[in-house]
């Protein structure tokens, strides 16, 4: 495979709102397939939309630009950018009114989408695809319900909305991180159930969307001792066993962030990478931790298969958010999400 034609198997992220010399030559590595961006990357849509054009000029094929941006406390780009609601309202709607909670969640994920696609942004990390336990601080709402029914229902709605508007889909963490206290960023979380209780309920979600054309998955740093010893991010069971084969997913495979302490078990950041790569990963994260990055880039060989990665390239609606504000298509979106948000005051 000449390794200077497909996309690699590494996603960094950048320091500021511009792209450095150093951080470009970096990119440029055969190793590189895709940026993550922050809130510290963004400072207007233009500037963004510059930037990404930036990150889309250093090769090609053009490294994949990401986001997390789900809505809610997590939403990097405000200021200029629809404000999204937590999908913890779109779940306390769905007690209401269920029709009026799908039709919001569709209108949301195009609003989302488009937006970010407008500005040259290929995807968000969303939707949470989490239960709801009443544990976790890190999920909380973030989650869209407790019900595993209700969460596979409103997110298939915002998957819809995503596809809508040219965007793919990413559910995380995988196969669930709601039922732990702890902060995966922080600590090693363990989840001490069965596979028979964590089938019953996280595992749930993510069957529809699955059989419906969920683009991909982010698994958690989390370990589930009584399936397996190692986090489900490096655990063949989990991604080869259970994801690829019980649930027949066939999307790609996004390691969460490798700098976690949660991903810690697996040794420095390069074991880390090797060993998400052989459970069953594709592409692996590694944020806020750039004097690892090189020597990650090296030592990982291989690349992602390139129809998952391609299935990951946005569609925009329209370039530039002026030009996505003339489009029907998306002033529907925007309209109905307006009056969601209005009937939550």
């Amino acid at each position: 495979m000449n390794m200077s034609k497909v996309l690699g198997p590494v996603m960094l992220d950048i320091a500021g709102p511009q792209l450095s010399a150093d951080e470009g030559e970096l990119l440029r590595h055969p190793s590189a397939g895709g940026v993550i961006l922050f809130s510290r990357n963004y400072r207007s849509p233009q500037q963004l939309s510059d930037l990404c054009a930036a990150i889309r000029a250093l090769r090609k094929p053009e490294l994949l630009i990401a986001v997390d941006h789900e809505g809610g406390r997590v939403q990097r780009f405000q200021e200029g950018f629809s404000r999204i609601p937590a999908m913890r309202r779109l779940g306390e709607t769905w007690d209401r009114d269920r029709a009026m909670a799908c039709a919001a969640a569709r209108d949301i994920g195009c609003v989302l989408a488009a937006e970010l696609l407008a500005c040259g942004v290929d995807f968000s990390f969303t939707p949470v695809l989490d239960v709801d336990f009443g544990a976790s601080s890190v999920i909380g709402e973030r989650a869209f319900h407790a019900d595993p029914a209700a969460i596979a229902q409103l997110a298939g709605s915002l998957i819809a909305g995503l596809r809508d508007a040219g965007m793919a889909s990413v559910g995380k963490h995988f196969p669930g991180h709601g039922y732990v206290r702890a902060d995966s960023h922080l600590a090693v979380p363990v989840d001490e159930r069965s596979f028979a209780e964590i089938e019953r309920a996280d595992l749930v979600p993510y069957r529809q969307p699955i059989k419906e054309g969920l683009t991909a998955v982010m698994p958690a740093h989390v370990i589930y001792p009584k399936v397996d010893a190692q986090p489900a991010g490096f655990s063949s069971k989990w991604l080869r066993e259970i994801l690829r084969g019980q649930l027949a997913f066939d999307g790609m495979i996004f390691s969460d962030d490798l700098s976690m302490e949660g991903a810690s078990v697996a040794g420095g950041a390069l074991e880390r990478g090797a060993a998400a790569l052989a459970a069953g990963c594709d592409m692996v994260l590694l944020c806020n931790a750039p004097e690892a990055a090189p020597a990650l880039l090296e030592g990982l060989t291989g690349a992602p298969e390139q129809r998952r990665a391609g299935a990951m390239r946005g569609a925009p609606l329209a370039r530039g958010l002026e030009a996505l504000r003339r489009n029907s298509g998306f002033a529907v979106a925007k309209a109905g999400m307006e009056r969601f948000v209005a009937s939550l005051a």
